[in-house]
């Protein structure tokens, strides 16, 4: 099987570290055909980077990663190969990119009344023409002087059901399956290893998803096993990647050592025609 790809990478445009150059220079060093940025809630690296991917033989592509909704469980659904100029999906974007900024106000609002001082101008920058999300403010946090670290941003106020912890403005998984294949592209359940259990998956396949992402840093090989033996059952897809955010965090560098192979990218075209 001819190529490797890294289908879950993210850019400056939303919590990753690196610029869309960055990415495009390491994709190359790191001997990838194929990535997709899949930023959350923006497509704004897209065409960036394929401009730059111009003449390197590294195709590039559409991705994003959307936070939804199945009952009380947060899930995320990443998409690829959609039009990323669709207007009902870029509307969608937009209005999530505002949410995100109204609910990091609510979240500074709540670290004040706990007498964290922190300002928004600060999570602002640290968000630079990104969109925002708590990985901003736990960076402005660490920035201030006001948390140790990173972790300590999250463990101590911003987790889920920290005391300033703010919930998202959320659509449904099944409305963003119906956005994505509107605009043309495939979705498919991000990392569920972390987040979702065997009833949540196969409500989520009901409603229609195309893959799972079978390949990811938090699953272990029986999870593979587990997951791809999923897919199989159902003929779904099989999506991977890193899920890269930078070295910011202080993690370690996960870039393109958790890998599909090009005969999964060529399956999502078939089913896409």
């Amino acid at each position: 099987m001819e190529g490797t790809a890294d289908l879950h990478i993210h850019s400056t445009h939303s919590d990753g570290s690196s610029t869309v150059e960055e990415l495009l220079h390491r994709a190359q060093k790191a001997g990838l055909t194929a990535i997709s940025i899949t930023d959350h809630d923006t497509t704004n690296a897209l065409e960036e980077a394929r401009a730059l991917a111009d003449g390197t033989g590294i195709e590039v592509i559409s991705g994003v990663e959307l936070s939804t909704t199945l009952g009380n469980a947060e899930v995320h659904i990443l998409g690829y190969f959609f039009d990323h100029r669709s207007p009902g999906l870029q509307s969608y974007l937009a209005h999530c990119r505002t949410a995100r900024l109204r609910r990091a106000e609510r979240m500074v609002e709540k670290l004040n009344g706990l007498n964290i001082p922190l300002r928004i101008e600060s999570v602002l920058e640290q968000a630079g023409t990104g969109s925002i999300g708590r990985p901003h403010i736990a960076h402005a946090l660490v920035e201030e002087g006001l948390t140790e670290n990173y972790y300590e941003a999250f463990s101590r106020y911003i987790g889920n059901g920290k005391p300033a912890y703010e919930s998202k403005d959320q659509v449904s998984s099944a409305e963003a399956v119906d956005l994505l294949a509107e605009a043309g592209g495939l979705s498919f359940v991000a990392h569920p290893g972390t987040m979702i259990d065997e009833g949540l998956l196969k409500e989520l396949i009901q409603a229609g998803v195309d893959g799972v992402e079978v390949i990811h840093p938090s699953h272990s090989p029986d999870l593979v096993k587990y997951y791809r033996g999923i897919v199989h059952e159902y003929f779904l897809l099989e999506s991977g990647g890193s899920d890269y955010h930078g070295l910011k965090k202080g993690g370690a560098d996960m870039f393109g050592k958790f890998r599909i192979s090009q005969e999964c990218i060529d399956m999502m075209r078939r089913r896409l025609q």
